[in-house]
């Protein structure tokens, strides 16, 4: 009944549309949700998007299927509690609702939660507005519930002094349906990927059948040797590598924002006189492409931001040094092998074995050479264990941390907007602490002079050795 799409939404007549998730009911398009994602696209992702259809469509179904409920309040109360109990009755274990849903984990139920709330208040604080433009709400069944529930979802707040109360922050605030919160724990093993297996990763992992994958090592080297997230390699025009001026050995690697990164050097108008702009318009005006950000099928690349070294590129940090010398020999043996290939795009990595050949190389291509690469070499590949992609950004980051580089330097390296932000990629092992543990008692020890305790302390039925 609930179903989404990919949808074109044209906003005037000049043709420009912007490429959204949409929520299609038995009365059509959900329209507040694409209000709401348009009015936040500058600042969200695809992937942001993805999740809060998921949930919005969640309680469609919900509401649905629970038509006599007429409090929308205590409905999405009910709403939040089967997502943590899931549907099925316990004794017969059926569930005449039809809807099926397994209890979800505490975290994915509390995201859901968080999505229909801050849906929900931007709903309610376009509410006033809307009614002095379009006095008559002429919208579609679902969208009059979608927007009732907003309105008695507001209401409920204030008529309980929080959302409305006189001088109220938005920090002061709160909903009544929260997720619930876990006890806090401390995290396992920071999933790095780990050191020692790295070369052996490259020279063997990524060769087979006696053929070097030089595309999948250039990527790999970027996230373990530079610490870039995994799907900002995919952004990398051929461009943007280059010797460096004060290293010729080694490679300078400047990956640029996917939309207002500086257009290649080389772009030239309809007269061949240089022309400058940005990413977004040199790929529509070069290819009739827009970037890898808003690209709804598999060629799709995120971009999480952080802080850039310029307007508006992240460079490649290396550490170890060898990594760029290594990534540079590498990077001419990769361009012998795409010179002669035709492309209708720009980027640096493409396909050059399966069709299309020269189409985008994908994240999703590159996960799975990545696999391959790691079990030639006998390694498990897991999140936990840091054998997926990410775990090289973890190990890069633990690597400036061993090394002492001042916290500052690991956030710059990083591409970081904040110290805190690399807490999750520096922390220390459990071997590590308890190294630290022992190391703490033999200073604790040496700290005290006179009478030192005797070798071995007796209780009865024990021995202790010091």
């Amino acid at each position: 009944m609930f179903v989404t799409v990919k949808a074109r939404v044209y906003s005037d007549v000049t043709g420009v549309f912007t490429q959204i998730p949409a929520l299609l009911t038995p009365a059509g398009a959900l329209e507040p949700l694409l209000d709401y994602f348009l009015a936040r696209s500058h600042d969200r992702s695809l992937a942001w998007m993805a999740k809060v259809t998921r949930s919005v469509r969640m309680f469609l179904e919900y509401l649905h299927t629970n038509p006599a409920e007429r409090d929308t309040y205590r409905l999405f109360q009910n709403f939040a509690q089967r997502l943590y109990t899931g549907t099925f009755d316990r004794e017969t274990g059926l569930d005449p609702s039809g809807l099926c849903w397994p209890p979800r984990s505490p975290q994915d139920a509390a995201h859901i939660i968080t999505h229909l709330s801050d849906f929900f208040d931007w709903l309610a604080k376009m509410r006033p507005a809307a009614a002095k433009v379009n006095p008559r709400y002429a919208g579609g069944a679902f969208d009059r519930q979608t927007d009732e529930a907003a309105y008695q979802y507001r209401r409920n707040q204030a008529f309980l002094g929080h959302t409305w109360a006189k001088n109220a922050s938005p920090a002061e605030t709160g909903h009544l349906v929260r997720g619930r919160r876990l006890p806090k724990v401390e995290q396992g093993e920071p999933p790095a990927f780990p050191d020692e297996r790295f070369e052996e990763l490259l020279l063997k992992g990524f060769c087979a059948a006696g053929r070097y994958d030089y595309r999948g090592m250039l990527v790999t080297l970027l996230l373990h040797g530079a610490g870039f997230r995994e799907s900002e390699p995919f952004h990398l025009y051929i461009h943007d590598v280059f010797p460096d001026p004060a290293n010729p050995r080694q490679a300078q690697v400047l990956i640029h924002h996917p939309s207002y990164g500086a257009a290649p050097a080389d772009w030239r108008d309809e007269r061949g006189r240089p022309r400058k702009g940005k990413r977004a318009e040199y790929l529509a005006n070069q290819f009739g492409l827009v970037p890898r950000t808003e690209l709804m099928d598999r060629r799709h690349a995120g971009w999480k931001g952080g802080t850039h070294d310029a307007a508006f590129y992240k460079q490649a940090y290396w550490f170890m040094p060898e990594y760029g010398e290594w990534f540079l020999q590498l990077w001419h043996r990769y361009l012998e092998q795409v010179a002669r290939l035709e492309r209708d795009h720009p980027f640096a990595f493409i396909n050059l074995n399966r069709e299309p050949v020269g189409a985008m190389y994908t994240l999703t291509q590159y996960n799975k050479a990545h696999a391959a690469a790691c079990q030639r070499i006998g390694l498990t590949v897991s999140k936990a264990l840091g054998t997926t992609p990410h775990g090289h950004r973890h190990a890069y980051g633990r690597r400036l941390r061993n090394a002492g580089v001042d916290k500052s330097l690991i956030r710059r390296f990083m591409h970081h907007a904040s110290l805190e932000s690399q807490e999750v990629y520096t922390q220390a092992t459990t071997r590590e602490t308890v190294a630290e543990l022992e190391a703490a008692a033999r200073r604790l020890r040496d700290k005290y002079v006179g009478p030192q305790p005797s070798s071995k302390l007796v209780l009865p039925g024990i021995e202790l050795n010091h």
